[in-house]
């Protein structure tokens, strides 16, 4: 794949000094070399792939986890059958340890089968964990959801997710290639179900690009920002881009910390979007406009613009929403949408 720009970095910084504040207010991906550095996770797998195995074992609850596995024809890439209408991998479950120790046979295949264990809760899964190998996001007043990442060669189909996001490289290196959210029509996202992992992805094969079917992904490239993380760097992935994650090492292992900087009363956008499909996407095209200037007005337009004629009494809805307010309007809904 072509090479995008080379994305901002900063070093010498320690994890209780982040800028994150900073970072999220300017929307912009930036590499942050050596933050996790002293994690004792990094310097296992920095000695090796078997210490790294023999540390995260330490810290296993002994729960089932759930996994991806796929053939060594799917060359690392969790992702579609040619029609787009299955998966092209298996969805399966088993103990922590017993994914660990068959992702240790396939460290010597010349072409392996691939294992991906993906988003999977640190507290839950490995008690103790976090707190030994800590981002210092809490101490900046952060609630963060912490997750980890253990697989093989396996390349993250490109997609975006709705939280901004702290992904640090703790085993193995990995090559992130980000697109701004206006970069959705040139990277041909696929279906909205099923997805590879939970997020809609983009269709184009990043490593043997056919632009012939995908022309504007050339568009998308022109945007492209590239970044190769090493053991103990991170990466601030700001909400809503797009990411393509290709992990380079016979074993590798990401902790990311997921957050949103609004309050936890308000909804997930996906489902106003497939409301939104269902809803009005398919009416007349000069309802549809009409549409579109009502949700100018009502959502996308300056939030205190509607309703601000009205006596503060009477904005319900128009006002910013407060956790009586999001109750009222889920409760509103969900008796319209069973009716």
């Amino acid at each position: 794949m072509p090479d995008g720009v080379a994305m901002r970095t900063l070093e010498g910084l320690q994890p209780d000094a982040l800028p994150l504040a900073a970072l999220v207010s300017a929307g912009e991906p930036v590499v942050l070399r050596g933050i996790a550095r002293d994690w004792a996770l990094v310097q296992a797998g920095l000695r090796s792939p078997q210490d790294a195995l023999a540390y995260l074992r330490g810290f296993d609850a002994g729960l089932a986890v759930q996994y991806s596995f796929g053939g060594p024809e799917i060359e690392g890439r969790p992702f579609y059958n040619d029609d787009f209408t299955q998966l092209n991998f298996e969805v399966r479950r088993g103990l922590l340890t017993q994914v660990l120790d068959e992702i240790a046979d396939t460290f010597d295949a010349p072409k392996p089968p691939t294992y991906y264990v993906a988003s999977l809760l640190i507290e839950r899964a490995l008690p103790g964990f976090a707190q030994a190998n800590d981002a210092g996001l809490a101490g900046q007043g952060i609630d963060a959801s912490a997750s980890i990442w253990i697989g093989n060669r396996v390349t993250a189909s490109c997609h975006y997710d709705t939280p901004d996001n702290l992904a640090c490289c703790a085993v193995g290196r990995r090559r992130f290639t980000l697109f701004p959210p206006e970069q959705i029509d040139n990277l041909y996202p696929g279906p909205l179900e099923p997805t590879p992992g939970g997020q809609v992805v983009s269709v184009v094969d990043f490593e043997r690009p056919d632009f012939e079917r995908h022309p504007r992904f050339r568009d998308a490239l022109a945007s492209a920002q590239t970044a190769e993380l090493e053991p103990g760097d991170a990466i601030f992935i700001p909400s809503m881009w797009w990411h393509h994650v290709r992990s380079l090492e016979p074993f590798n292992v990401l902790v990311n910390y997921w957050w949103r900087s609004v309050p936890s009363f308000l909804s997930s956008p996906l489902p106003a979007l497939q409301h939104a499909m269902w809803a009005l996407r398919d009416l007349p095209e000069r309802e549809k406009k009409a549409w579109a200037k009502i949700f100018e007005y009502y959502v996308f337009g300056p939030g205190e613009r509607a309703g601000q004629h009205l006596p503060d009494a009477a904005r319900g809805e128009l006002a910013p929403f407060d956790e009586m307010q999001a109750r009222r309007t889920r409760a509103q809904l969900l008796g319209r949408l069973n009716r």
